[in-house]
């Protein structure tokens, strides 16, 4: 069927755009915190989503803005479990990506219609390898560099010489773990992680290296995510670095368009 992403709800072509709405349930994220926290308002943004155009959905319950505090499982799961209740029965040919680093709540939620696991630490928890390897969800694994945690504060002004090289080796790392697991590589989205852990310069150059990143790693641009939305990384390069997240989605517009042109298929946004 051409270019294409396995899930847990079949397959999702990638010949064309696929974006991933992204839905928090948290009282704290950068950008919304607080506005979806209840079931009702996170399925009206659910359905908002999908209409403007989202073909999947991703999901989150912990924040991980910086210095954002770490949030347990049972809660990060009372935060979940109504709304994907909600969308199993309201949009139930929506495939479903739940953001977590946290093997109980992923476990708990394929059990309950999630298809597609998204991790921002790149699985490096074996729980987690475990729960994406013994079934068919998609796979979404995020590079990250935040010292002490995904909550870490920012090193976004540092002097950085912005090589790529370092962001390079750890993709390869994380294809390498899930690989090595037995997770399908048509299951397989690797993620960037703009923003997380690391500085601008280093954004910068990342962002510059995207025309050569699938060569470098020797994986398909099309299984490649870009999750920009909203962040600061945005407002730098505009020359706007006080421009608040929720502002910035013309910005991750044009971004998505710079990627478009170079073969990327798959975004994760706030906004479609």
């Amino acid at each position: 069927m051409g270019k294409a992403w396995l899930t847990g709800l079949g397959a999702l072509s990638l010949e064309e755009p696929l974006f991933l709405g992204i839905l928090n349930i948290t009282p704290d994220s950068f950008s919304d915190g607080g506005r979806f926290l209840e079931p009702q308002a996170a399925l009206a943004q659910a359905g908002n989503l999908v209409a403007k155009g989202a073909r999947a959905l991703d999901l989150g319950a912990e924040s991980t803005r910086p210095g954002a505090a770490a949030v347990a499982p049972d809660l990060e799961w009372a935060r979940l479990k109504p709304v994907l209740g909600l969308l199993k029965a309201h949009l139930p040919g929506v495939p479903v990506s739940l953001d977590t680093r946290h093997a109980p709540v992923a476990v708990r939620g394929l059990a309950h219609g999630t298809t597609i696991l998204n991790d921002v630490t790149g699985f490096q928890d074996p729980a987690m390898l475990d729960a994406a390897a013994t079934g068919t969800c998609g796979v979404i694994a995020m590079r990250s560099l935040t010292a002490g945690g995904v909550y870490a504060m920012p090193r976004y002004d540092q002097a950085d010489p912005g090589q790529p090289e370092a962001a390079l080796a750890e993709l390869r790392r994380i294809r390498d773990r899930l690989l090595g697991a037995g997770v399908a590589p048509e299951r397989i989205l690797l993620d960037p992680g703009f923003g997380f852990g690391t500085t601008y310069a280093g954004d910068l150059a990342l962002w510059r290296a995207l025309d050569r990143l699938p060569a470098a790693l020797e994986w398909p641009v099309e299984r490649l995510c870009i999750g920009v939305s909203r962040k600061r990384f945005l407002a730098w390069r505009a020359g706007q670095k006080s421009l608040p997240a929720e502002q910035r989605d013309d910005l991750a517009a044009a971004a998505h368009q710079e990627a478009l042109a170079l073969g990327y298929r798959v975004f994760r946004t706030h906004r479609i």
